[in-house]
């Protein structure tokens, strides 16, 4: 899901009705702003979140929300499902069907996610040359060795993919538990790599997303707008 960008003169013209001719002169008279700057150029790039005002009237203001949700267990990543209740449906908002998911985690798994209605946002979040990491605690059915940290920084090779997972990060917390960071989210991947080791994967709680930590007074269910600082926090 992308924002919709459009030129500047195009959206004007489709707002107003007014001939784009005429728009290029309401520039040059300096009446239109976009977020507070006098717009000159009619070529000028705006995205679906700019505020553009036109002699003070407002033509957009649409204002781009991040979220941070505490996802519990047995609720579906997904807009809509006709099974399972969505991470949508736990939204106590008015517009949270404008939202959409950056990131999603499996239905037995639980933790960060990240919603928003901005879709550039969440196409730089998720997109594998970014190379964002996600922090995850798993808990694990056998005891944990050495032997795994090796493994998973070396990273493992998919047959059925025809890939070589990127190296990840695995610090073990205690027999039973461990800690793993990486930087892409294939398939069931956590899973996948501790069945290298016939070692089920009991619990899988996801805790950071970059610097972005999940919010530790968000009880399941719950969630909260991201501030400024950190919308952009995931960023490394």
């Amino acid at each position: 899901m992308q924002s919709k960008r459009s030129r500047l003169d195009r959206f004007i013209s489709k707002k107003t009705g007014v001939n784009p001719r005429a728009v290029k002169l309401m520039l040059a008279q300096r009446r239109v702003t976009v977020d507070g700057i006098t717009a000159l150029d009619s070529d000028q790039i705006i995205s679906s979140f700019s505020h553009v005002l036109l002699d003070d009237q407002v033509l957009q203001a649409d204002t781009a929300v991040h979220l941070m949700l505490h996802k519990p267990i047995g609720v579906v990543s997904a807009t809509r499902d006709t099974r399972h209740q969505t991470v949508i449906d736990l939204l106590e908002r008015a517009d949270r069907n404008s939202f959409h998911i950056a990131g999603r985690l499996d239905l037995n798994s639980s933790g960060l996610l990240l919603l928003t209605n901005d879709g550039e946002w969440s196409r730089k979040l998720t997109s594998p040359a970014n190379k964002v990491s996600k922090v995850y605690r798993v808990t694990l059915k056998n005891p944990i060795t050495e032997e795994y940290v090796h493994a998973f920084a070396q990273g493992m090779y998919f047959s059925y993919e025809g890939i070589t997972t990127r190296p990840a990060t695995l610090t073990i917390l205690s027999e039973y538990m461990a800690e793993v960071s990486l930087s892409e989210g294939r398939y069931h991947q956590i899973k996948r790599m501790f069945g290298r080791f016939r070692n089920p994967v009991l619990a899988l709680h996801r805790s950071a997303i970059g610097k972005l930590q999940l919010d530790a007074a968000l009880a399941p269910g719950e969630s909260r707008e991201l501030t400024a600082e950190e919308a952009v926090c995931w960023v490394e």
